[in-house]
């Protein structure tokens, strides 16, 4: 069971969701407002968040941006209109996932216990991976860089792992939908993508330059250093 918090101005959208997760096992706590939202996850963090990007005052997009500089919580994206503005928006945003309203509960609950099971399970046995300034240490699910701790969201550690498990074999975009998101529709590759930036922003040096998740172009990407 996780601890959902659903952040949704829209009463019905609010009520049908709240019952049929509630069906599927988890707590779901409502919030209304952006800065509802805001107040909520910081008093009592919840296991994953699903925001809603059209908000009254502080709309999806800033709550998501703001959730994710205060902390790694799992944000699954709501969007009424799935046009590439948003969902890249919201992707750009931090957002761990996206889901176009309207939308199944079943659905929405599989997609929350993907994105949970990210943060859980590694790739590969337990051991601790050193790859030059990066330690990757599969046991603790804990990354540093230069000695340092990186706080990564569970996707995109789960990202890494998956990438780190073998060194120089290119994954495709399509493989990495399945490995890291449970998912095989190739339209989601813009989840691939963005994850791919936002973790490089966190671990090279020069995220412009990668040395560690690399492009390998008209296929998809690789882990460099062995």
């Amino acid at each position: 069971m996780a601890e959902v918090l659903l952040i949704e101005d829209d009463p019905s959208i609010c009520r049908g969701l709240e019952l049929a997760l509630g069906r599927h096992g988890h707590r779901v706590r409502i919030a209304r407002t952006g800065e509802e939202g805001l107040c909520r996850s910081r008093s009592v963090p919840p296991d994953v968040v699903v925001l809603d990007l059209m908000l009254p005052g502080v709309d999806g997009f800033e709550v998501c941006r703001r959730l994710r500089a205060e902390g790694d919580v799992p944000v699954i994206m709501l969007t009424a209109r799935g046009n590439d503005f948003d969902i890249v928006g919201g992707l750009e945003a931090g957002a761990d996932d996206y889901v176009v309203k309207p939308v199944m509960p079943r659905v929405l609950d599989a997609r929350i216990r993907a994105v949970l099971r990210r943060g859980r399970t590694g790739a590969g046995a337990a051991r601790v991976d050193r790859h030059g300034t990066l330690t990757i240490d599969r046991a603790s699910l804990t990354v540093a860089r230069r000695g340092v701790e990186v706080s990564l969201t569970p996707t995109e550690l789960r990202l890494l792992l998956v990438l780190s498990a073998s060194p120089g074999q290119v994954f495709s975009r399509v493989q990495l939908l399945e490995a890291v998101w449970e998912h095989d529709y190739l339209g989601d590759s813009r989840l691939v993508d963005n994850c791919v930036q936002r973790l490089r922003a966190k671990i090279e040096d020069d995220s412009a330059r990668p040395v560690f998740v690399q492009t390998v172009r008209g296929f998809g990407y690789r882990f460099g250093p062995t």
